[in-house]
């Protein structure tokens, strides 16, 4: 008994005597304590001083020198052989096959302007292509939304915006499905085509307008062109992923065989990766669906035409109006696309309630009974345009006027209060930090930062991406941007660790949240402004708290992947060693996924980025208010278009620094220590 307690008596004080090992800093915390330090110092001593601020109405020389090649374009393009030979008839031939839709879905060129197929003809044959590629519920979904256009006064516009998407659609299958076979089947294609991927879907979509403008003039063909910019990479990232994904052993088998390349290509890799390719086109379709919206600034016709004057009038009601029929085409071509991606899963057919032979007599059926009501649409008038004593969108309007304004009246002390107390606790100090700091010492900083975080290669490319922005004469507004990003960023990173560790530990919670993100994922960036206009009006805070709200989504999944992808193993030692809940989280979770938690963070920037642009339709500033104003002012062009290239390398910046920080690995604790649970 004695020898036990000697024992425990020497156990604890060999426990209690034994020094804790010192952890030191690592010189990547020192080289960021050292850039917060230079910071914090040279605003102090040096504000106000070298912040290269540019008023609204003034220009730099390079800025006249784009003005001027904007007029030397316009002055040359009949005559230009680039223009006569290569540019116009493109700009002719994505025009054409546009106007088709056009003239089938929304307004022919004569007469009474009618679509060809009258509105009923249009419902019926939408609806029927959606059975024959999905299913029945989707068809009647779609009858369902296309009627309710016409009874929000809307028909029209949506079917132009349709038909825009459609075009737009097409003619990105058409390259993007090619050129993701090719990165499938070739390794030297996939590298020459990633970065290249990369880059387009880092630029943020105001980014295309101001130059496709220039050289192909606004309307459709510019809205077009712009959008299968901005829709292609998905498809081709996911046909090639769904190429390479074939298994081994399978290819291998098709090899032993005696087949060539093609043959290997039709017969196995494309109905293989069938599903995965139809997933890339569900992408593409909704990326074309938010770019044809927000091209109504380069004169695409449609709903965004009237999202985009109705935000300039601060007219809430019509907004909302416009806004609900974006929200109910995203879902309408979301849902479709996504039943035709499970209707190419194998073993699909067998799953079908409908036999193969049934589902054929009932298509041939509904197909004859679409194209008399088709015909009908041609004969008749009111089948033809839809009839207006049928409209309840001024209803519509008046309603939501009314309670934007009962909500501003009633609700004046949270809104505008909490509003003012944002801005001026939070946004107006940080802006004025970056604002008020002097260039250099800024461009210092985040040299050190990015070196800190990732190597000297991170450090050129960023300082490099400043010192572009310097010569663009736009610093002191894209620091206002940058602001607002960082702001809402932050509050998106918080939202991400909240919501997705809740859904990444639990089933439950998961599978509540999960159908209202992936909702809140297809609207496009537009309609998030229309709320927020009517609850805090047209202000910067308008458009930061939207580009929360729009980049929040993907920032919890991410992170709720990263959580519910660690080891049960890890989390249950964690509990039997006597761990709270809270521990748990804090010392092995979110640890464990700190690489998730950082592409969150990468993505939340992103998007933050897009929209906080779009946000200057409503008061949003910095550069996104000297691109919007290029597009009204044509003095202001170069100073648009230089905004838009700052926009570029400012995403840039932010994308690899934040990459940088996500590829960085976790340190594992020293021998002999276990890891802290």
């Amino acid at each position: 008994m004695s020898t036990i307690v000697r024992d425990r008596s020497v156990l604890r004080t060999e426990t209690v005597t034994a020094p804790e090992p010192r952890r030191r800093l690592s010189r990547r915390t020192w080289l960021l304590l050292g850039a917060a330090v230079l910071w914090l110092l040279g605003f102090l001593f040096l504000r106000g001083t070298g912040t290269l601020a540019l008023p609204a109405s003034e220009l730099t020389e390079l800025h006249r020198s784009l003005n001027q090649f904007n007029a030397w374009v316009a002055a040359n393009r009949s005559d230009n052989p680039v223009f006569l030979y290569v540019l116009t008839p493109l700009r002719a031939a994505v025009d054409a096959v546009a106007n088709f839709f056009v003239i089938i879905f929304a307004a022919s060129p004569t007469g009474l302007r009618l679509p060809e197929v009258g509105w009923l003809g249009t419902v019926a044959l939408l609806s029927w292509v959606a059975f024959a590629v999905g299913n029945v519920r989707v068809a009647l979904l779609t009858a369902a939304v296309f009627i309710f256009f016409g009874l929000q006064g809307l028909f029209v516009e949506a079917a132009y915006t349709f038909a825009l998407v459609i075009t737009a659609v097409l003619l990105t299958l058409m390259i993007g499905i090619p050129l993701g076979v090719l990165a499938g089947i070739s390794k030297r294609v996939a590298r020459v085509i990633t970065p290249v991927l990369d880059f387009m879907q880092t630029l943020p979509t105001f980014v295309y307008l101001a130059p496709l403008a220039l050289i192909f003039l606004i309307g459709p063909a510019s809205a077009v062109i712009a959008t299968v910019i901005y829709a292609a990479p998905p498809v081709i990232r996911l046909t090639a992923h769904g190429i390479r994904s074939i298994p081994a052993d399978t290819r291998e088998a098709s090899d032993s065989m005696g087949t060539t390349g093609w043959q290997r290509l039709y017969t196995l890799q494309l109905p293989l990766a069938r599903r995965t390719i139809v997933m890339g086109i569900n992408q593409s379709t909704m990326a074309a669906l938010s770019m044809v919206t927000i091209a109504a600034l380069i004169a695409a016709p449609g709903l965004g035409q009237i999202v985009i004057r109705a935000l300039q009038s601060l007219d809430v009601g019509t907004a909302v109006n416009a806004g609900l029929s974006i929200v109910l085409l995203a879902i309408v071509l979301d849902r479709v696309t996504t039943a035709a991606s499970r209707r190419a899963e194998p073993g699909a057919r067998q799953r079908s309630r409908m036999s193969h032979r049934t589902r054929l007599i009932v298509l041939a059926v509904t197909l004859v009974l679409t194209a008399v009501l088709v015909q009908f649409s041609r004969t008749v008038l009111w089948a033809a345009a839809f009839p207006k004593n049928l409209n309840i969108g001024p209803a519509i309007v008046d309603g939501v006027t009314s309670a934007s304004e009962w909500l501003q009246t009633h609700l004046f002390f949270f809104t505008v209060s909490f509003r003012e107390a944002v801005t001026v606790g939070i946004l107006n100090p940080f802006q004025s930090l970056l604002t008020e700091t002097p260039f250099f010492i800024l461009v210092a900083v985040v040299a050190i930062t990015a070196y800190a975080i990732g190597s000297w290669k991170l450090a050129a490319l960023t300082t490099s991406c400043l010192a572009l922005i310097i010569y663009l004469g736009l610093w002191s507004d894209a620091m206002v941007t940058l602001a607002g990003t960082l702001v809402a960023a932050v509050v998106v990173i918080l939202l991400g660790v909240v919501f997705g560790v809740a859904m990444g530990r639990s089933n439950r919670v998961d599978q509540a949240m999960r159908p209202m993100l992936d909702a809140a994922q297809t609207m496009p960036a537009f309609v998030y402004l229309v709320p927020f206009l009517g609850l805090f009006g047209a202000t910067r805070f308008t458009a930061i708290v939207a580009g929360i709200i729009y980049a929040a989504p993907v920032a919890i999944k991410i992170t709720a992947d990263g959580i519910a992808g660690i080891s049960p193993t890890v989390v249950e030692a964690a509990v039997s060693s006597g761990s709270t809940p809270w521990q748990v989280i804090t010392k092995v979770q979110l640890p464990m996924a700190r690489q998730s938690l950082a592409l969150a963070a990468n993505q939340g920037l992103i998007y933050v980025l897009a929209m906080v642009v779009v946000g200057a339709l409503v008061g949003a500033g910095g550069l996104g208010y000297d691109v919007v104003a290029g597009f009204v002012q044509s003095s202001l062009f170069g100073k648009g278009l230089a905004a838009g290239l700052a926009i570029v390398f400012l995403g840039i910046l932010l994308d690899r620094m934040t990459q940088a920080a996500a590829a960085t690995p976790v340190r594992k604790p020293p021998a002999g220590i276990p890891a802290s649970t």
